[in-house]
């Protein structure tokens, strides 16, 4: 239950492809509004994928135990022990309400604390940071989760390197967005186009880590296998 059939290259293999090969920002365009409001700055974008980081990663594991105890088939098996027998109670549907609740729980507690010890970055991000609520990236990444049945050590690496990876591009976008205010840019590229001309070439970037491969991640994950046959063909080509 907590790690499955996972081993620590298991792991590894899992963080790569959460933040780099399949980014929850720039593989599934998750979290675009903030992404692209909030990357002016630098210190501002950092600040808010921190926030997203943190939301993200203690949401998810918060919504694991939401999901294995309380909401998924067969969850309520523990109360057994308690003498009512509610093993065949499905709460599936209510897990969209209780996920976006403790989202939203996290995000209250967040910006009460960043109001408290970092005003400035507080008053930076303004409506965007109680938005992280409804930033579809973290439900994305807790449904993700939750689809792909992990185990909860695995849980937590794959929402925690999720929150990493959207951090990692906001803070690159920012950082290219600070270096071309010093750039002549056309005219009709000022603004959005531009950013969404980077956006673009970043996720271009991002995809040539799919060759990585350490080990499989999981039985149903497809990647490995997909570069398993990649290499396959070529490797015929090439004789051929």
């Amino acid at each position: 239950m907590l790690m499955g059939p996972y081993s620590v290259l298991n792991l590894l293999g899992l963080a790569i492809q959460s933040c780099f090969i399949q980014n929850i920002l720039l593989f599934y365009f998750l979290g675009m509004c903030s992404y692209l409001a909030c990357s002016n700055k630098l210190k501002t974008a950092s600040g808010l994928g921190l926030a997203v980081f943190v939301v993200m990663t203690l949401s998810g594991f918060l919504n694991w135990l939401v999901h294995h105890f309380i909401t998924g088939e067969g969850a309520l098996r523990w109360l057994n022990v308690t003498g009512i027998h509610a093993q065949h109670i499905n709460l599936s549907f209510l897990e969209f309400l209780i996920y976006i609740s403790v989202i939203a729980a996290f995000v209250q507690i967040l910006e009460i604390v960043i109001e408290k010890f970092a005003p400035a970055l507080y008053r930076a991000l303004g409506m965007y940071l109680p938005l992280i609520t409804v930033n579809c990236a973290i439900l994305g990444a807790c449904l993700f989760a939750t689809v792909r049945e992990y185990p909860l050590i695995p849980n937590v690496v794959y929402v925690g390197s999720a929150g990493l990876g959207w951090w990692l591009a906001i803070a690159l976008i920012a950082a290219i967005r600070e270096k071309l205010t010093y750039s002549k840019v056309p005219a009709g590229l000022h603004g959005m186009g531009l950013t969404f001309i980077m956006t673009g070439l970043m996720a271009l970037a991002f995809m040539g880590f799919t060759g990585i491969a350490l080990d499989h991640i999981s039985e149903t994950d497809t990647y490995p296998i997909l570069i398993q046959e990649e290499t396959t063909e070529n490797n015929h080509f090439i004789k051929l």
